[in-house]
Order: structure tokens, then sequence, then C-alpha cells
């Protein structure tokens, strides 16, 4: 894969999965644009890609706010003259079962992780049909796919990602715009590793997390974004509408 002279923009990348899969573009050549509401952690993700040679910038902005995810397209056009990859990546979990998902968490769960690549996209689409195509990578999960206790919300709006990426696939698949969706497992990140430490016994319950998955294992945030790379990269220039489940088995 070589993403040379590419111009990827990756939401949510200031930590995570979003950030291994910047510095993994920057490493195969891309200008990397790295969008978080962090400016700290944002600013972190382009100094590490930065200081590893590669060419990077950050823009400050909420995905879920339909004004934001328009003027985050224009800066990265401004600067770059162009837009070849869009990774809507940023997401929000809110546990809860229906009975106890509050209309504000249930609201800002679908402004986030469906709103925000719907008028993301909108506008780099708008972009990619003037310079002849592109790619729009969409995180999804595999709660989408499958149900997963007391993920309720997170589940609908992960389930609605799946359906936005293959309308955007047939809708654009005539104007050489390719659509695909990354449908991850658990992953080992620092976030979760936070969370495990914060519980009784961290160990004990990063091994039950493990056993519940058929490879005996939770993801590696590489792992994820390799296959993010794949659903971008022109190797899979015949790939659009597809959904790639990446979980260490839990879908099958």
């Amino acid at each position: 894969m070589n993403f040379t002279d590419k111009v990827v923009l990756i939401t949510g990348a200031g930590s995570g999965i979003g950030r291994k899969t910047a510095i993994m573009f920057a490493e195969k050549g891309a200008k990397v644009v790295v969008n978080d509401i962090s400016a700290e952690r944002g600013n972190e993700t382009v100094d590490i890609i930065k200081g590893h040679g590669g060419e990077a910038l950050f823009i400050l902005g909420d995905v879920s706010s339909p004004a934001s995810a328009e003027r985050i397209i224009k800066e990265v056009v401004k600067a770059f003259g162009k837009i070849d990859i869009l990774v809507n990546n940023a997401g929000i979990v809110v546990p809860g079962k229906v009975e106890n998902t509050k209309e504000e968490d249930f609201d800002k769960t679908i402004s986030v992780n469906v709103k925000g690549p719907f008028f993301l996209s909108k506008y780099a689409v708008l972009e990619m049909k003037k310079q002849g195509g592109g790619v729009i990578v969409n995180v999804s999960s595999e709660a989408g796919l499958k149900g997963i206790p007391e993920r309720c919300a997170y589940g609908v709006s992960k389930g609605a990602l799946i359906s936005l990426t293959k309308s955007m696939a047939i809708d654009y698949a005539k104007e050489n715009i390719r659509v695909n969706a990354v449908c991850p497992g658990t992953t080992f990140t620092k976030g979760l590793e936070e969370r495990l430490n914060k519980l009784p016994n961290p160990e004990e319950s990063l091994r039950e997390m493990s056993e519940r998955r058929p490879l005996g294992r939770l993801g590696k945030e590489e792992e994820i974004a390799f296959a993010i790379l794949f659903a971008a990269c022109d190797e899979a220039a015949y790939m659009t509408g597809s959904i790639i489940s990446i979980d260490g088995g839990a879908t099958a």
C-alpha cells in the first residue's frame, strides 16, 4: 500500500485507533489531517507523525455539529487543495439498555456516531466529485452486527453507520467514490486500559474479556488500522459497500 501524495482526514485521531491509523497512513506517505475535540491530544498525534518525518495538520472540531463538519472539510481543502480519503472514526459509547438510556444520551450518540459521518461525508463528497473520485471509510463496530449487552444506543448508531455506508457506496459508485466500513471488536487501547485499571481486578477483567473472543484475545490498534488502510488503498479499488469485520471471530 502506497498513499504518497494522498490527503487523508481522520476524525477522532487524538488517541486509540484513530491515532494509530493516522500514524500508519503517514508512514505510507500520506499527508494526514488529524481531527479531534481535544487540541492537546490532536497535536500530540501530529507531533508523533512529524517526529517520524511525516506531514500532518491538526484541525479542531466537533463532528456532531454540521457547521463544524463543513468547516473541517473546507480547511482540509484550503490547506492541501483536495481530500482523497475520509476516515470517519470519531465516536462515543454511552452504556445502557432501552429502559435506562436517557434521551439526551441517545441523541448525543446519534449526533456523534451517525450525523458526524453523514455531514462530513456530505461535504467530502462534494470535493471528491470535483477531483474525480475518493474513498470514505466508516469505522463502525461489531455492535452494528450483533447485540452487545448494555450498548443499545451505541448498537443503533453503528448499525445505522453500516446502512449509511451501503447507501453511499451505491449512490457514488459511478463517480469513482468508494465507501467501505470497518467493524472492530473490542480493541486494547490506552482508553480501555484506563477503564480496566479502575476495576477491582484489572487483570481478571482483561482475561475474561479476552476469553469471550474465539481467538482468545483482544484486538490491537495496528490490526484495526491496517484494515482501515486496506479499505482505502488502490489495491482494493474493486471494493465498495463492503463491511469488514475484524473482531477475533465474535461475529463469525
